[in-house]
């Protein structure tokens, strides 16, 4: 069976949901995948920074291995005896007093912007009902019709209503715009640091700290959506680090389970989360010991391995190769760690082209938002692979 053969049974049987680059992959290893037909590529997407470890990494597999031997899921109506190690390996790494895992991102959120309306009735005082909660333009948070309801995308929504109220959309990188959006009814801020689907977008220096500050100033929540910008991606732990900012409320995923199965979770200090009481929210597979053994190992091989300094360094050495490359269509070279975004010209006919020219020279990534290519390459890396990489990014990069 070739390429095609897959290719004409998603295409049939499944609803048409995605634009991907028509390659089936059938092998990972570290930052390599293999397709169906032999070619091999390199990961220059890392499943939109999932895997951040690399594939299959050897110490989260056989974590994987060893409790599928034992049990991988009680539910939540027992206890079982990863989900206390968990929490402890995520509050010792990150700081925060206690943490409620999920499994998908966008379900982390959900959950996060739940307590954040719960906190603002019970703690703040504001009237039942009526908390508003602030979030930027071009934001990402996920797919869910409460999500979108806030996205400024029209292509994410438009189909989709009536939206879930309360929601409050302002300039991302104005601080100003906080500022007034901020009321008496205002319950939290939420932002995602870097702006990853946007086109790896970088707010101005002092956003963070100043959304922040204004926050405290009026006991207001601020939560950092780190699902994409997180566990070291962006060169250090949480992309809100830059600017020593510690969010009340930081939301992770993707690489909390280096790419094994969903995994997120949402972490806070006791007042915000001890607000929530049992059955007020929930998830059968959230916390399972399967998904807690898998966590506790990716969180593991981050710290084992340095990843957030490998991603500082390697990825200011790429950022400043790729600005040197002479080519005619880039308007702008930008990123933190190992997200980056190119962004090309209008002119230069769309970033879709370009990625696929990339696969063909073994080389995958994916554009975002028409005119940027997203690299996120694996933080394991070597300079010597960067290395192998950059002329061949170079030459799809000068091509008519």
């Amino acid at each position: 069976m070739n390429s095609q053969y897959y290719i004409d049974l998603e295409d049939k049987y499944g609803a048409h949901n995605y634009k991907p680059l028509d390659v089936v992959l059938t092998k990972g290893e570290g930052v390599w995948v293999e397709d169906i037909d032999g070619n091999r590529y390199l990961d220059f997407l890392s499943a939109y920074s999932a895997l951040n470890q690399g594939h299959r990494h050897p110490k989260i597999v056989k974590a994987l291995q060893d409790q599928l031997e034992r049990i991988t899921l009680t539910s939540r109506a027992f206890r079982n005896d990863q989900l206390g190690l968990f929490y402890k390996k995520l509050s010792d790494m990150t700081g925060y007093q206690m943490s409620l895992p999920m499994n998908s991102g966008a379900e982390a959120v959900e959950t996060a912007l739940k307590v954040a309306r719960k906190w603002g009735y019970a703690v703040k005082g504001i009237p039942k009902y009526e908390a508003e909660i602030i979030v930027a333009a071009g934001n990402f948070h996920g797919r869910t019709i409460t999500i979108i309801s806030f996205s400024s995308e029209p292509l994410y929504k438009d189909a989709f209503g009536p939206f879930t109220p309360g929601f409050k959309i302002v300039p991302f990188g104005d601080l100003e715009a906080v500022r007034a959006a901020i009321n008496p009814n205002t319950a939290a801020v939420m932002l995602e640091p870097i702006q990853g689907e946007n086109g790896v977008i970088i707010p101005p220096e002092g956003y963070l700290r100043g959304v922040a500050d204004l926050c405290k100033q009026n006991q207001v929540l601020f939560i950092a959506d780190e699902i994409q910008t997180g566990l070291g991606r962006t060169g250090k732990l949480f992309a809100s680090d830059y600017e020593k900012v510690r969010p009340d409320i930081t939301i992770i995923g993707k690489a909390l389970s280096g790419g094994m199965l969903p995994i997120s979770a949402v972490l806070a200090d006791e007042p915000i989360l001890g607000l929530y009481q049992p059955s007020e929210h929930g998830s059968t597979f959230g916390g399972s010991p399967l998904a807690c053994a898998v966590g506790i190992a990716a969180l593991d091989v981050i710290e084992e391995e340095n990843l957030p300094e490998r991603a500082f360094t390697l990825g200011n050495y790429f950022i400043d190769r790729l600005s040197e490359i002479p080519s005619a269509h880039i308007k702008e070279v930008r990123g933190r760690g190992l997200l980056i975004g190119v962004e090309l010209k209008p002119e230069a006919g769309g970033a879709r082209r370009f990625c696929e020219a990339l696969q063909g020279e073994g080389i995958l990534a994916k554009e975002t938002h028409d005119h940027v290519i997203r690299f996120a390459p694996p933080l394991i890396i070597e300079q010597e692979t960067l290395d192998w990489a950059l002329p061949r990014i170079a030459k799809v990069l000068q091509m008519p």
